[in-house]
Protein backbone atom coordinates (compact mmCIF):
# COMPACT_ATOMS: atom_id res chain seq x y z
CA UNK A 1 0.00 0.00 0.00
CA UNK A 2 1.05 3.59 -0.53
CA UNK A 3 2.17 5.49 2.56
CA UNK A 4 -0.41 7.65 4.32
CA UNK A 5 1.62 10.76 3.40
CA UNK A 6 1.01 10.16 -0.31
CA UNK A 7 -1.07 13.07 -1.60
CA UNK A 8 -2.21 11.09 -4.63
CA UNK A 9 -3.14 7.60 -3.52
CA UNK A 10 -4.49 5.49 -6.37
CA UNK A 11 -5.16 1.85 -7.22
CA UNK A 12 -5.34 0.95 -3.52
CA UNK A 13 -8.95 -0.11 -3.01
CA UNK A 14 -12.31 -0.62 -4.69
CA UNK A 15 -13.37 3.03 -4.56
CA UNK A 16 -12.33 5.93 -6.76
CA UNK A 17 -11.84 9.47 -5.48
CA UNK A 18 -11.46 13.00 -6.81
CA UNK A 19 -8.58 14.80 -5.07
CA UNK A 20 -7.74 18.49 -5.38
CA UNK A 21 -4.37 19.26 -6.87
CA UNK A 22 -1.72 20.32 -4.31
CA UNK A 23 0.89 21.89 -6.62
CA UNK A 24 0.79 24.90 -8.92
CA UNK A 25 0.24 24.38 -12.64
CA UNK A 26 2.84 26.99 -13.56
CA UNK A 27 5.93 27.21 -11.35
CA UNK A 28 7.34 30.49 -12.68
CA UNK A 29 6.12 33.93 -11.67
CA UNK A 30 3.61 34.74 -14.40
CA UNK A 31 3.94 38.50 -14.00
CA UNK A 32 7.73 38.32 -14.31
CA UNK A 33 7.57 36.89 -17.85
CA UNK A 34 8.77 39.72 -20.06
CA UNK A 35 7.84 38.34 -23.47
CA UNK A 36 4.16 39.15 -24.04
CA UNK A 37 3.35 36.27 -26.44
CA UNK A 38 4.97 33.80 -24.01
CA UNK A 39 3.10 35.36 -21.08
CA UNK A 40 -0.21 34.92 -22.92
CA UNK A 41 0.56 31.26 -23.69
CA UNK A 42 1.56 30.53 -20.11
CA UNK A 43 -1.51 32.30 -18.68
CA UNK A 44 -3.72 30.13 -20.88
CA UNK A 45 -1.80 27.03 -19.83
CA UNK A 46 -2.31 27.86 -16.14
CA UNK A 47 -6.05 28.23 -16.72
CA UNK A 48 -6.73 25.36 -19.12
CA UNK A 49 -3.92 22.88 -18.50
CA UNK A 50 -2.81 23.02 -22.13
CA UNK A 51 -1.63 25.37 -24.85
CA UNK A 52 -1.86 24.97 -28.61
CA UNK A 53 0.83 26.81 -30.58
CA UNK A 54 -0.05 26.66 -34.25
CA UNK A 55 2.49 26.55 -37.09
CA UNK A 56 5.50 26.59 -34.78
CA UNK A 57 7.62 24.58 -37.22
CA UNK A 58 8.07 24.90 -40.98
CA UNK A 59 6.89 22.40 -43.58
CA UNK A 60 10.50 21.47 -44.33
CA UNK A 61 11.26 20.72 -40.69
CA UNK A 62 8.12 18.65 -40.24
CA UNK A 63 8.74 16.73 -43.45
CA UNK A 64 12.21 15.69 -42.27
CA UNK A 65 10.92 14.40 -38.92
CA UNK A 66 7.92 12.66 -40.46
CA UNK A 67 10.09 10.91 -43.04
CA UNK A 68 12.41 9.79 -40.25
CA UNK A 69 9.56 8.35 -38.14
CA UNK A 70 7.98 6.52 -41.07
CA UNK A 71 11.36 5.05 -41.94
CA UNK A 72 11.91 3.85 -38.37
CA UNK A 73 8.43 2.35 -38.16
CA UNK A 74 8.95 0.44 -41.43
CA UNK A 75 12.25 -1.08 -40.29
CA UNK A 76 11.94 -4.69 -39.16
CA UNK A 77 14.81 -4.33 -36.70
CA UNK A 78 13.01 -1.42 -35.05
CA UNK A 79 9.76 -3.40 -34.84
CA UNK A 80 11.62 -6.12 -32.96
CA UNK A 81 13.09 -3.76 -30.38
CA UNK A 82 11.61 -3.52 -26.90
CA UNK A 83 11.01 0.19 -27.52
CA UNK A 84 8.41 -0.59 -30.21
CA UNK A 85 4.81 -1.42 -29.40
CA UNK A 86 2.48 -2.78 -32.07
CA UNK A 87 -1.23 -2.21 -32.46
CA UNK A 88 -3.25 -5.03 -30.85
CA UNK A 89 -3.88 -7.75 -33.42
CA UNK A 90 -1.64 -6.30 -36.15
CA UNK A 91 1.95 -5.73 -37.23
CA UNK A 92 1.48 -1.95 -37.36
CA UNK A 93 3.66 0.10 -35.05
CA UNK A 94 1.62 1.96 -32.43
CA UNK A 95 4.47 3.70 -30.61
CA UNK A 96 8.26 3.84 -30.65
CA UNK A 97 9.66 4.80 -27.25
CA UNK A 98 12.93 6.55 -26.43
CA UNK A 99 12.81 7.83 -29.98
CA UNK A 100 15.18 10.71 -29.18
CA UNK A 101 17.84 8.07 -28.46
CA UNK A 102 17.16 6.25 -31.74
CA UNK A 103 17.24 9.30 -34.01
CA UNK A 104 19.70 12.21 -34.10
CA UNK A 105 17.05 14.35 -35.78
CA UNK A 106 14.62 13.80 -32.93
CA UNK A 107 17.36 14.29 -30.35
CA UNK A 108 17.95 17.75 -31.80
CA UNK A 109 14.24 18.51 -31.77
CA UNK A 110 13.83 17.65 -28.10
CA UNK A 111 16.52 20.29 -27.35
CA UNK A 112 15.07 22.92 -29.67
CA UNK A 113 14.67 26.20 -27.71
CA UNK A 114 11.21 26.70 -29.21
CA UNK A 115 10.12 23.72 -27.08
CA UNK A 116 12.64 23.70 -24.28
CA UNK A 117 12.32 27.36 -23.27
CA UNK A 118 8.57 27.11 -22.78
CA UNK A 119 8.88 23.86 -20.82
CA UNK A 120 11.42 25.50 -18.50
CA UNK A 121 9.20 28.55 -18.05
CA UNK A 122 6.14 26.51 -17.10
CA UNK A 123 8.05 24.17 -14.78
CA UNK A 124 10.24 26.89 -13.28
CA UNK A 125 13.46 24.91 -13.51
CA UNK A 126 15.79 23.00 -15.77
CA UNK A 127 14.23 19.86 -17.24
CA UNK A 128 15.17 16.43 -18.52
CA UNK A 129 13.34 13.95 -20.78
CA UNK A 130 11.24 11.59 -18.67
CA UNK A 131 9.88 9.87 -21.77
CA UNK A 132 9.85 10.29 -25.54
CA UNK A 133 7.99 8.42 -28.23
CA UNK A 134 6.63 8.57 -31.73
CA UNK A 135 2.89 7.87 -31.87
CA UNK A 136 1.52 6.47 -35.11
CA UNK A 137 -2.18 6.14 -35.74
CA UNK A 138 -2.49 4.80 -39.28
CA UNK A 139 -5.58 5.40 -41.36
CA UNK A 140 -8.34 2.76 -41.08
CA UNK A 141 -6.59 0.82 -38.27
CA UNK A 142 -5.21 3.21 -35.65
CA UNK A 143 -6.66 2.33 -32.25
CA UNK A 144 -7.83 4.74 -29.59
CA UNK A 145 -6.01 5.97 -26.49
CA UNK A 146 -8.60 5.87 -23.68
CA UNK A 147 -9.12 8.75 -21.23
CA UNK A 148 -6.32 9.04 -18.69
CA UNK A 149 -4.09 11.36 -16.70
CA UNK A 150 -0.44 10.66 -17.41
CA UNK A 151 0.55 11.69 -13.90
CA UNK A 152 -1.55 8.92 -12.33
CA UNK A 153 0.54 6.33 -14.15
CA UNK A 154 3.84 8.14 -13.69
CA UNK A 155 3.15 8.57 -9.97
CA UNK A 156 2.09 4.98 -9.33
CA UNK A 157 4.27 3.02 -11.75
CA UNK A 158 7.32 5.31 -11.98
CA UNK A 159 7.39 7.05 -8.60
CA UNK A 160 7.12 10.61 -9.94
CA UNK A 161 6.62 12.62 -6.73
CA UNK A 162 4.70 15.71 -7.84
CA UNK A 163 2.79 17.28 -10.70
CA UNK A 164 5.78 19.08 -12.17
CA UNK A 165 6.03 17.57 -15.64
CA UNK A 166 4.71 18.70 -19.01
CA UNK A 167 3.88 16.80 -22.19
CA UNK A 168 4.67 18.17 -25.62
CA UNK A 169 3.09 16.80 -28.79
CA UNK A 170 4.59 17.88 -32.12
CA UNK A 171 2.07 17.27 -34.92
CA UNK A 172 3.66 15.60 -37.94
CA UNK A 173 0.38 15.34 -39.85
CA UNK A 174 -2.72 17.50 -39.95
CA UNK A 175 -5.15 16.74 -37.12
CA UNK A 176 -8.84 17.16 -37.81
CA UNK A 177 -12.20 15.77 -36.68
CA UNK A 178 -11.79 12.57 -38.69
CA UNK A 179 -8.41 11.03 -37.85
CA UNK A 180 -8.54 10.51 -34.09
CA UNK A 181 -7.14 13.83 -32.82
CA UNK A 182 -6.15 14.54 -29.24
CA UNK A 183 -9.04 15.43 -26.92
CA UNK A 184 -8.49 17.31 -23.67
CA UNK A 185 -10.66 18.40 -20.74
CA UNK A 186 -9.66 22.06 -20.08
CA UNK A 187 -9.24 22.70 -16.37
CA UNK A 188 -9.09 19.01 -15.45
CA UNK A 189 -5.48 19.48 -14.32
CA UNK A 190 -6.96 20.77 -11.04
CA UNK A 191 -8.37 17.35 -10.13
CA UNK A 192 -6.54 14.09 -9.51
CA UNK A 193 -8.66 11.01 -10.19
CA UNK A 194 -7.76 8.12 -7.91
CA UNK A 195 -8.37 4.92 -9.87
CA UNK A 196 -9.54 1.48 -8.74
CA UNK A 197 -7.74 -1.84 -8.99
CA UNK A 198 -4.32 -3.18 -8.03
CA UNK A 199 -1.60 -2.94 -10.66
CA UNK A 200 -0.08 -6.17 -12.00
CA UNK A 201 3.70 -6.16 -12.19
CA UNK A 202 5.05 -5.40 -15.67
CA UNK A 203 1.71 -3.75 -16.43
CA UNK A 204 3.37 -1.53 -19.06
CA UNK A 205 3.63 -4.46 -21.49
CA UNK A 206 -0.15 -4.38 -21.95
CA UNK A 207 -1.03 -0.83 -20.89
CA UNK A 208 1.02 0.76 -23.68
CA UNK A 209 -1.14 -1.19 -26.14
CA UNK A 210 -4.43 -0.99 -24.25
CA UNK A 211 -4.67 0.41 -20.73
CA UNK A 212 -6.84 -1.38 -18.13
CA UNK A 213 -5.45 -0.08 -14.82
CA UNK A 214 -5.08 3.61 -14.08
CA UNK A 215 -8.22 4.26 -16.11
CA UNK A 216 -10.73 6.68 -14.51
CA UNK A 217 -14.19 5.39 -13.65
CA UNK A 218 -17.22 6.54 -15.61
CA UNK A 219 -18.64 8.75 -12.84
CA UNK A 220 -15.38 10.66 -12.43
CA UNK A 221 -15.14 11.19 -16.18
CA UNK A 222 -18.73 12.45 -16.28
CA UNK A 223 -17.92 14.89 -13.46
CA UNK A 224 -14.84 16.22 -15.26
CA UNK A 225 -16.63 16.47 -18.60
CA UNK A 226 -19.49 18.46 -17.02
CA UNK A 227 -17.09 20.71 -15.14
CA UNK A 228 -14.55 21.21 -17.90
CA UNK A 229 -16.02 20.23 -21.25
CA UNK A 230 -14.01 18.50 -23.97
CA UNK A 231 -11.72 20.28 -26.42
CA UNK A 232 -10.71 18.58 -29.66
CA UNK A 233 -7.29 19.69 -30.90
CA UNK A 234 -7.53 20.45 -34.60
CA UNK A 235 -4.40 21.93 -36.15
CA UNK A 236 -2.01 21.69 -39.05
CA UNK A 237 1.22 19.71 -39.12
CA UNK A 238 3.96 21.77 -37.48
CA UNK A 239 1.74 22.86 -34.62
CA UNK A 240 2.57 21.89 -31.04
CA UNK A 241 0.39 21.05 -28.05
CA UNK A 242 1.78 21.41 -24.54
CA UNK A 243 -0.33 19.92 -21.77
CA UNK A 244 0.02 19.43 -18.06
CA UNK A 245 0.88 15.97 -16.73
CA UNK A 246 -2.49 15.78 -14.95
CA UNK A 247 -4.74 17.04 -17.75
CA UNK A 248 -7.31 14.38 -18.65
CA UNK A 249 -6.94 13.42 -22.30
CA UNK A 250 -7.51 10.67 -24.85
CA UNK A 251 -8.24 10.12 -28.52
CA UNK A 252 -10.63 8.12 -30.67
CA UNK A 253 -9.60 5.42 -33.11
CA UNK A 254 -8.74 6.47 -36.64
CA UNK A 255 -11.12 4.91 -39.17
CA UNK A 256 -10.46 7.63 -41.73
CA UNK A 257 -8.05 7.02 -44.66
CA UNK A 258 -5.73 9.70 -43.25
CA UNK A 259 -2.78 8.86 -41.01
CA UNK A 260 -2.15 10.73 -37.78
CA UNK A 261 1.42 10.87 -36.48
CA UNK A 262 3.09 12.91 -33.78
CA UNK A 263 6.22 13.12 -31.68
CA UNK A 264 5.63 13.12 -27.95
CA UNK A 265 8.09 14.38 -25.34
CA UNK A 266 7.71 14.54 -21.57
CA UNK A 267 9.79 17.22 -19.89
CA UNK A 268 10.13 16.69 -16.13
CA UNK A 269 11.67 19.14 -13.68
CA UNK A 270 15.13 18.16 -12.44
CA UNK A 271 13.68 18.92 -8.99
CA UNK A 272 11.01 16.21 -9.49
CA UNK A 273 13.17 13.19 -10.32
CA UNK A 274 11.74 9.73 -9.84
CA UNK A 275 11.53 7.84 -6.57
CA UNK A 276 10.61 4.18 -6.14
CA UNK A 277 7.32 3.05 -7.74
CA UNK A 278 4.35 2.68 -5.41
CA UNK A 279 3.12 -0.55 -3.83
CA UNK A 280 6.35 -2.45 -4.36
CA UNK A 281 6.03 -2.43 -8.13
CA UNK A 282 9.18 -3.00 -10.16
CA UNK A 283 10.48 0.08 -12.02
CA UNK A 284 9.40 0.26 -15.64
CA UNK A 285 12.20 -0.03 -18.23
CA UNK A 286 14.50 2.89 -18.96
CA UNK A 287 12.95 3.35 -22.40
CA UNK A 288 9.58 4.07 -20.75
CA UNK A 289 10.73 6.09 -17.72
CA UNK A 290 14.19 7.66 -17.42
CA UNK A 291 16.12 6.75 -14.26
CA UNK A 292 19.74 6.47 -15.37
CA UNK A 293 20.32 10.22 -15.56
CA UNK A 294 18.31 13.27 -14.57
CA UNK A 295 20.82 15.61 -16.20
CA UNK A 296 19.33 18.88 -17.42
CA UNK A 297 18.84 19.36 -21.14
CA UNK A 298 20.79 22.13 -22.80
CA UNK A 299 19.15 24.01 -25.65
CA UNK A 300 20.70 23.93 -29.09
CA UNK A 301 22.12 27.18 -30.29
CA UNK A 302 20.15 28.83 -33.06
CA UNK A 303 21.70 28.53 -36.51
CA UNK A 304 23.73 31.59 -37.52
Amino acid sequence: MAPISDNYRSRTNKDSAIISRREPVVYSNLEAIANEPTKSIVHGFARDGYALIEDLFSEEEVSSWDTEIQSLAATEDIKKRDESFLEPGSNNVRSIFRVHMLSDLVDRLVRDPRLLDLARTILGSDVYVHQSRANLKPGFRGKEFYWHSDFETWHVEDGMPAMRAISCSVLLTDNDDTNGPLMLMPGSQKYFISCVGETPDNHYKESLKKQEYGVPDDDSLRFLAKQCGIKTIKAKAGSVVFFDCNTMHGSNSNISPFDRRNLFFVYNSVENSLEEPKYGLSPRPEYVATRESFKALRALKAAA
